[in-house]
């Protein structure tokens, strides 16, 4: 009886031994950010058991063979190899990698997909990148893009060129994942103002039309800021900067996952008082959260708030004469712009098997700019008044944003079908005020304006609207034969609004725009790291309402921009990328030529108003390129850079027969540089673990002022060029978790200006946006990661 139950014990045990499984659990997040990284690929070498990370970046592996080492790679990380200690929960950080090559995106396809299968001229600015630049706003960051400059107006305000000039049009979309921050029809040209630059884990910057994705306005490009998710483990950072010039700014920063719930909340509170401009004094709270539920393992919940509360003055441009004796005086004490903006959607996602995905998401704006702008004084030379304005454009919006993607196992197909709806209220007003002017001794500038009345009953634009954005879109991706993938994308959009404008006796009425806007593009896989892509899209934007509601010049023959019309574009572009010596080098390159219709251009009036038109025809053109270098671990040299021509094909400027200049068919468009460029080396030293350096170089070329090229822009600056030749120092050194920097910026005071512009008058004289002398930014950060 003894022996049978031996028997029966070692059978049990020999079978439960047979059958016995390792068991080994675990996180894998992003170093930089404490992210969690999803769809990581973990290996037990010497096994061929393997799993892949969830949205949470957790993993299960099971295995009935004895694991030792485990290995864990992802697209855009360094590899990995783990020693595993049997009942140990793992937590991992990947560093991300700096090549720009292999990263996944989200903008190009509206969901994570590689790089190279994306037929479109797309760079991300990673999470290590905007860490270590420690931006204090957001042009730092955005101007490291190839073919992308993003001009600095001080205290956060700005203007934007992306394959178009500098600050002329709005033919460009910002997103805040993947949902526009202003609705399609609303001012969108300072819209950065109301971002929060230190909850911003990465940027994605698509250029060229991307209108058959996100729709109208995304033209020139679509720059979408991705916020930070939920650390995968508990994460906080505080920190302090400050500047020589009287800029303060605490910063904040906290993360954690526990169990099924993720929250992460941060922001900064900054004030700029007596800067080394006259009338620059700002303050700017900000505030960012973002909360993730899981509510299966095919559900969860993505909650997010913004909320922005921005308050300037405005010193504005100045002429010539304060320009280039460094006075950088203001010639009015009484402009600002203020800014009140909250965003917040809850986005229900669902994966119903591993080919199929659907998003919903609602949600809601509610935003204010109100504003005495500078860059709205109209004066006449020689006279002693002038006319200013006040207004206040807000807008309320509801909207929803839905999407599937469906993929198939035939031609690694994958098909993306959605639709958004948004309706907004948009309210505007603006009055005049009446201005006295001191001008200098040759009567041809102005020194100082003077408030002297304000008139809010005397309007320049009154109008309610109600604006309703319809978007249908629809994406099909295939390989018809290996390595080759085609991608084909159509869209409708139709943008309507109600108005009441109160200028015209009351008139109510309805106006409408609508377009489909398609696209077709395609990348070949040449192997070893190397490939080629090619595409055709066309772009689509109409004008927006504070156009349409203007009252036009006098002698105008419609009293106000009724008949503006939608600007349409054709844009066609070939491109590649490829790696050599072992990736230690990258190359990214696109050329483009891009055709404009009825783009909507100004031309400045001879008191400083504008007079809008929408006619004619515009060519962009241009070569984009990228150049990483990586030799080893310490050095890291990047060049980006671009060379264009914005022209005019066809433009009129005027019909009258006393007008000397007619149109300006053939001549380049103002303030569009023909070559952009911004190169960087950066220094972290095996010797001295947790210090950087890195020094920043930023150029513009030279270009014309005003729209009938008669007067360029072409200063020396560092270098000995012309144009803007501008160097960056930055250097930072971390210690257990203590963080201390310093960024200098224009670090050899260079005196130069971020726009120079001029009318087509004989009379006009240049007026200048002047960059800020040597700036040094000094901080320190606490940075805690728990387990």
């Amino acid at each position: 009886m003894k022996n049978i139950a031996k028997f029966i014990f070692v059978i049990l045990w020999t079978t439960s031994t047979s059958f016995a499984q390792n068991i080994i659990k675990g996180k894998i997040f992003d170093n930089s950010t404490k992210e969690p990284v999803v769809g990581a690929s973990v290996k037990a070498l010497g096994t061929n058991a393997g799993t892949t990370t969830n949205i949470n970046g957790e993993f299960l592996l099971k295995t009935a063979e004895k694991i030792n080492k485990i290995s864990i790679s992802s697209i855009g990380f360094q590899a990995l190899e783990v020693d595993y200690k049997a009942d140990k929960a793992l937590s991992i950080s990947l560093e991300p990698s700096v090549e720009n090559l292999q990263q996944v995106v989200v903008t190009a396809n509206r969901e994570a997909s590689l790089r190279t299968e994306a037929p479109v001229a797309i760079s991300k600015l990673s999470s290590t990148l905007i860490n270590d630049a420690k931006p204090t706003s957001m042009y730092e960051i955005i101007n490291k893009t190839p073919g992308v400059v993003m001009m600095n107006y001080n205290n956060e305000q700005h203007g934007m060129g992306i394959r178009q000039p500098m600050g002329t049009a709005a033919y460009f979309l910002y997103l805040e994942d993947g949902v526009p921050i202003r609705p399609m029809g609303v001012f969108n040209h300072n819209a950065i103002i109301e971002m929060n630059v230190f909850s911003v884990s990465s940027v994605e910057v698509v250029k060229g039309p991307a209108s058959s994705l996100y729709g109208p306005e995304a033209v020139g490009g679509a720059i979408n800021f991705i916020t930070q998710r939920p650390t995968a483990v508990p994460t906080a950072r505080v920190g302090i900067q400050f500047d020589n010039y009287g800029y303060k700014r605490i910063q904040y920063g906290a993360g954690a996952t526990v169990g099924k719930f993720g929250l992460y909340l941060g922001g900064y509170v900054a004030k700029q008082v007596d800067s080394w401009q006259s009338r620059s004094d700002f303050d700017k709270t900000s505030f960012n959260a973002r909360a993730e539920y899981k509510l299966s393992d095919k559900t969860r919940l993505v909650s997010t708030l913004a909320y922005n509360d921005y308050y300037s003055q405005t010193g504005g441009s100045v002429d010539s004469i304060a320009f280039y004796k460094r006075e950088y005086s203001s010639t009015s004490d009484f402009t600002y712009r203020k800014v009140l903006a909250t965003r917040a959607k809850i986005s229900l996602e669902h994966t119903w098997n591993t080919n199929a995905e659907t998003t919903v998401t609602p949600y809601y704006r509610d935003n204010s700019v109100g504003q005495n702008p500078s860059y709205s004084i109209r004066w006449t030379t020689g006279a002693t008044t002038a006319k200013g304005e006040i207004n206040d454009n807000s807008f309320t919006s509801y909207g929803v944003l839905a999407q599937h993607s469906q993929r198939f196992n035939f031609f690694k197909a994958r098909l993306l079908v959605g639709g958004t709806y948004d309706y907004s209220t948009n309210p505007y007003r603006s009055y005049t005020i009446d201005l006295s002017a001191k001008l200098r001794a040759d009567g041809k500038s102005v020194e100082k304006y003077t408030l002297v009345k304000e008139n809010p009953d005397v309007f320049v634009a009154k109008y309610d609207a109600k604006i309703y954005n319809t978007g249908l879109f629809s994406q099909f991706d295939f390989e018809p034969i290996q390595k080759l993938r085609l991608s084909l994308g159509l869209r409708y959009d139709r943008m309507s609004f109600d108005y009441l404008n109160y200028l015209d006796n009351n008139a109510t009425g309805t106006k409408e725009y609508s377009q489909v806007t398609p696209k077709i593009g395609a990348t070949y896989d040449l192997g070893n790291g190397k490939g080629i892509y090619a595409n055709y899209s066309q772009g689509f934007s109409p004008p927006g309402l504070t156009a349409v509601f203007r009252k036009t010049p006098a002698g105008s023959a419609n009293p106000f921009y009724y008949n503006l019309t939608p600007a349409y574009f054709d844009n066609k572009e070939v491109g590649g990328w490829a790696s050599f010596l072992d990736n230690k080098i990258y190359i990214d390159l696109a050329y483009y030529e891009m055709n404009g219709k009825n783009e909507l251009l100004n031309i400045r009036q001879p008191d400083g108003s504008t007079d809008y038109q929408s006619a004619g025809k515009t060519l962009h053109r241009g070569i984009e390129y990228g150049i990483t270098y990586k030799p080893n671990s310490e050095w890291f040299i990047r060049f980006g850079g671009t060379n264009a021509v914005h022209r005019f094909i066809e433009f009129t400027l005027s019909t009258r027969a006393s007008d000397v200049v007619k149109n300006v068919n053939g001549k380049d468009m103002p303030s569009a540089p023909s070559f952009i460029a911004n190169s960087e080396i950066t220094y972290k030293p095996k010797w001295a673990k947790g210090l950087r350096a890195a020094i920043e170089w930023q150029r513009l070329s030279s270009y014309y002022q005003n729209q009938i090229n008669t007067v360029v822009y072409k200063d020396k600056t560092a270098f000995g060029l012309s144009g803007v030749s501008v160097l960056n120092f930055r250097a930072g050194y971390t210690f257990k978790g203590i963080e201390v920097f310093t960024n200098i910026m224009n670090l050899t005071d260079e005196l130069y200006a971020n726009q120079a512009s001029r009318g087509n008058n004989a009379t006009d004289r240049t007026t200048y946006t002047p960059a800020a002398p040597r700036t040094v930014v000094i901080g320190l950060q606490y940075n805690f990661t728990g387990k």
